[in-house]
């Protein structure tokens, strides 16, 4: 991992903790730090630029999140997510976002309606897989605006922490072993699909597509994990 902004000396810990954890957040979820990939510290910190302190801290700020895994007496890795993990957070996906975007419908504003279809926009225009990166952002984003607009703190709160470790940390690491194309991933159709429900103000309606939407990516990820047994190295390494 190349490094060529790392933070000055004179930068307080505290930042200098939070710039690693970044650095390290950013590795994982672009494919550098593999998933099964034990991360040890002073390599961590030599590759960094940094003492071995904040990389310590990051990684168990990172544990907390789930992106990484602590093993006693062998450190940390990057968290290897089994099937049944898979299978579990789509479920809890499906039914928050449907349980969001219900209210949404009631409450989404013309501004966020406007948002939603520019991203489509912009997502209909990055199917290749060297697009991945920035599609997944705007994945992100799409569905941000819409569970952002229940209006419902805590459900939002909730929907956040669990897309900041799962959905795009895996697609990025496997469904491209799997697609030569992101639109092979799923049907593009579905956002405007889910966007149409939300305008009309038909909560049923668009519970039941982002619903639908999300238990179909969700298989289809499931296959692929299932499939996929090499992506997951889960060696030791000195």
């Amino acid at each position: 991992m190349k490094v060529t902004d790392n933070p000055s000396k004179l930068v307080p810990p505290q930042q200098v903790r939070e710039w690693v954890e970044d650095r390290l957040r950013e590795s994982i979820f672009n494919g550098q730090f593999k998933p099964g990939e034990w991360l040890r510290q002073l390599r961590v910190a030599d590759q960094l630029g940094v003492s071995e302190l904040p990389v310590r801290e990051a990684l168990k700020k990172l544990a907390a999140e789930g992106l990484v895994e602590y093993f006693p007496y062998r450190g940390m890795r990057v968290r290897v997510f089994s099937p049944d993990d898979v299978e579990d957070i789509y479920k809890i996906r499906s039914f928050l976002e449907g349980m969001a975007a219900h209210y949404a419908a009631e409450k989404i504003t013309a501004e966020e309606l406007v948002e939603l279809k520019a991203l489509v926009n912009q997502m209909e225009g990055r199917l290749a897989l060297e697009n991945l990166a920035e599609h997944r952002v705007l994945n992100r984003r799409f569905h941000e605006v819409i569970f952002t607009a229940s209006r419902h703190t805590y459900l939002v709160h909730e929907l956040r922490q669990l897309w900041t470790v799962f959905p795009s940390m895996l697609w990025g690491g496997f469904s491209v072993t799997a697609t030569k194309r992101l639109q092979d991933t799923y049907d593009m159709g579905e956002h405007r699909g889910i966007i149409a429900a939300l305008e009309e103000g038909n909560a049923a309606q668009a519970e039941m597509v982002v619903r639908h939407h999300i238990d179909g990516s969700g298989n289809r990820l499931l296959i692929t994990v299932r499939n996929v047994t090499n992506s997951v190295p889960g060696k030791e390494d000195a």
